[in-house]
Order: structure tokens, then sequence, then C-alpha cells
């Protein structure tokens, strides 16, 4: 959640942010309502409890003839404690949740706008330019044996699949390739779990407005993660943490389940949105201070890995009112996709300032020992969408692929990937 003192004393920079989300700016005016009530009722109660305290010294001492009128006292006062006791949990409650519906602050060089008014940072290589008419990803891994489509609905329905042969080759090699570079970088390799409590989930932001994506295990009151940034945010939940070296740092490997609530009809052909994927996530924990930096370092890591697979690219500033719950600020880096005619999202990167580690009271030690919250910041280096891109971008006209160069180490040093003879 947002820090409740910049509600307190900047709420016009909360009512902005509002506004550029395209969220209700009157929230901030309940909030500071709820909050002057949920104050009022807590001052209230500390004062009643110290009369009552007062009291109960002087009953002992009394003279029988004063004791009964300060017992009837006491009695009185005990039923109003308990009362402003009620009053001060219901303003508290009340503040909490309507508190916690709040988005994060936007960034103030965040474009302003929905889903279309991103800002193109940079562009990296030209769109693949193909002397033929290029097939789309789904055409040619059925042709490379890469994929069963038709099994996994059969399996467990639309839009689930099978990889097999070298399209399974393909999603380990990326994903290998992806911590690898991680392990370069520092980061600690973690295999996260695919369920996670309630109460975690909703510390990282994703039961508000995207509760619809998440599919929820009812009997078990578990939610399968979307993504690994999901537990590794819970990892250090109620700590404080020695960031006194630097940031923490961790790449999650997982399998991420999505429903893809509201989406039916985009993008039902082929592997490039549904409800099972695997990923590699980068997560740090840091000082606030350091965020931006950080999430610097964590945009020009995921580039790293793009040019790897040798295909254009753009890196978007994203629009304000297409930021998740928690992002302050958010970078896609979208790979071209030939058959589309259009870049597609590859790897997001967002700043989550203090926002998730306030939830989930992640806290670490400043020079004077003073426990302050953290900062999280999460970003892709590899999914099985990433598939698409090399497959089309490297194809060639007989429906052979050609393997990027770094990639050929980890799917057994293949350079090309052969149409299976039908």
């Amino acid at each position: 959640m947002i820090d409740p003192r910049t509600l307190r004393e900047d709420p016009e920079a909360v009512r902005a942010s509002q506004r550029a989300r395209g969220e209700d700016e009157g929230v901030v005016d309940k909030l500071l309502g709820f909050d002057s009530r949920r104050r009022s009722a807590i001052a209230n109660a500390d004062k009643l409890r110290a009369e009552q305290k007062s009291l109960s010294k002087l009953v002992p001492k009394a003279a029988p003839e004063e004791k009964a009128e300060l017992l009837a006292r006491a009695k009185d006062l005990s039923a109003q404690v308990k009362s402003a006791e009620v009053e001060q949990t219901e303003a508290s409650e009340e503040f909490d949740t309507l508190f916690r519906t709040v988005p994060n602050l936007v960034h103030p060089d965040a474009p302003v706008g929905g889903e279309d008014d991103f800002t193109v940072l940079k562009t990296v290589g030209e769109p693949t330019k193909f002397d033929f008419t290029p097939r789309d990803h789904l055409d040619l891994m059925e042709g490379l044996g890469a994929v069963d489509m038709e099994r996994g609905a059969k399996v467990s329905g639309s839009r689930f699949y099978f990889l097999s042969g070298v399209g399974a080759q393909l999603q380990l090699g990326l994903l290998n390739m992806a911590i690898a570079q991680a392990l370069e970088n520092g980061f600690t390799p973690m295999i996260t779990p695919s369920l996670v409590r309630p109460e975690i989930m909703a510390g990282t932001g994703f039961l508000g407005s995207h509760a619809s994506e998440i599919y929820r295990l009812a009997d078990d009151d578990l939610y399968l993660v979307g993504t690994s940034e999901v537990p590794l945010a819970g990892f250090h939940a109620d700590e404080i943490l020695e960031l006194g070296d630097g940031a923490r740092r961790y790449a999650g490997w997982s399998s991420c389940y999505r429903r893809e609530a509201g989406s039916y009809g985009k993008d039902t052909r082929g592997i490039i949105r549904v409800h099972q994927f695997d990923k590699v996530e980068m997560f740090v924990y840091t000082k606030p201070a350091d965020a931006e930096a950080e999430h610097e370092r964590l945009l020009g890591w995921e580039e790293q890995m793009l040019a790897k697979i040798e295909v254009p690219y753009r890196v978007i500033d994203t629009a304000t009112g297409d930021l998740g719950t928690s992002a302050h600020r958010k970078f896609d880096c979208e790979a071209w996709v030939p058959t589309q005619e259009t870049y597609r999202e590859l790897t997001s990167t967002s700043n989550c300032t203090t926002f998730q580690a306030r939830r989930l009271s992640v806290r670490y030690r400043d020079d004077n020992g003073k426990p302050q919250i953290a900062a999280t910041l999460n970003g892709t280096l590899a999914t099985t969408r990433w598939i698409v891109a090399i497959i089309e971008n490297h194809q060639q006209e007989d429906g052979s692929v050609r393997v990027p160069e770094a990639l050929r180490p980890f799917v057994g040093g293949r350079e090309v990937l052969e149409p299976k003879k039908r």
C-alpha cells in the first residue's frame, strides 16, 4: 500500500495519481474522512484507558464511604472503554479496507493514458523481412513437431498445449539460458511454489482489479500464481533484511497460471496467450533510494537476453492507465512478430517502490539500525512466449528454423531445427 503519511501530508499527489490511472480520485476524500475518524477514535480510547488506569489506583486507597461511588464510576468507565475500542476497531477496519484498494502512486514521468498511450523509448533492429511468405509460429511449430494444441485441448481444454521434441528443448534451453545469465549477475536461482496463501497474493497487489485472472482452489484457500513474483515477494514477509551490502536479487523459475478472463477471441491461435506457461522472473529487494537505478539495471538485463535471441524489439514506457496495481513505473520490451506485423510483449519490469513490502511487512535496517520499509522490483528474463518470436523471426523458406547462436549450447548444439518428414 502507499505510505499513509503521503495521504495525510500530500493528498493532491494521491488524487493526481488516481486521475492518471483513470481511477476514482474521490476515494482520497473518503480516506481522509475515515482516517480522521480512526485517529479520533484511537485518541478517545487511549484517553478513556488512561482514566480507567488512574481510577483503578484510587479504589484500593479509598475510604469505605467513597469506594462504592468509585466502583460505580469504574464500571461505567469500563463500559465506555469497551465502546471506544469497538469504535476504534470499526474505524480502523473501514480505513484499512478502502486504503488497500488504492494502487501505487505513478511515476511523474510515466506517460498518462491507456493501453495505447505508451511512449517508445528505443527501437533495436529493423522488422524482419523475408523473400517468401512467412508462416506463423503455430504452422512452423507443428511442422517441427514442437507443439500439439489439439491434444492439449483434449486433455485440459482450450488454450492448453503440449510442447514436444524441439519445442520442449527450446523452452528448457531458453529458461536455462536465463538462469545462467542471472547467475552471472549475482542472482540466487529459486524454484518457487505454484500455490500461495491469500495474504501473500493480496500482499503483492494481485487480488484487486486483477483478481479475475487468478485461479483459486476454494477448498484449500490457496491461489495458483501467475508469476513467481508472488511467492518471491512473500519469501521475506514479516522479516527485517540486511541490505548494507546491496540488493537481494532472486531469479524464480516457475510454471505460471492465468485465467485470461475477458480475453476470449484474442490471440487464440498458438501459444501467445495461454492458461499455463513457464517463466524465469527476476525479483529484487532493495533500499527505496536505490530502486530507480535498480529498475534500469533490470531493463538492461532483459535487453541482454533479447540480444541473445537476435530478434528486433522495442522498449516502451507503459502508460499510467495500463500499470498494475503495485507498479510505480513499468518498462516493456516488445519483440517483432512478422506474421502479425506488430510488436508483442516479451518482457516487463516494474518498480513497485515500497508498495508490496509495506503490505507484506518486509523491512531493512538503515544506517542507524532502525527498521525501514524496503522496495521491491521485478522483471522477466524468459517465458514460453519467447518461442513465438524466435520461431517466426528465424524461419526459413523450407519451414526450418535457425537457432540463435547464444541459444545453441542450451539446445544440444543445434544450429537449425528441421521440419519432421511427413
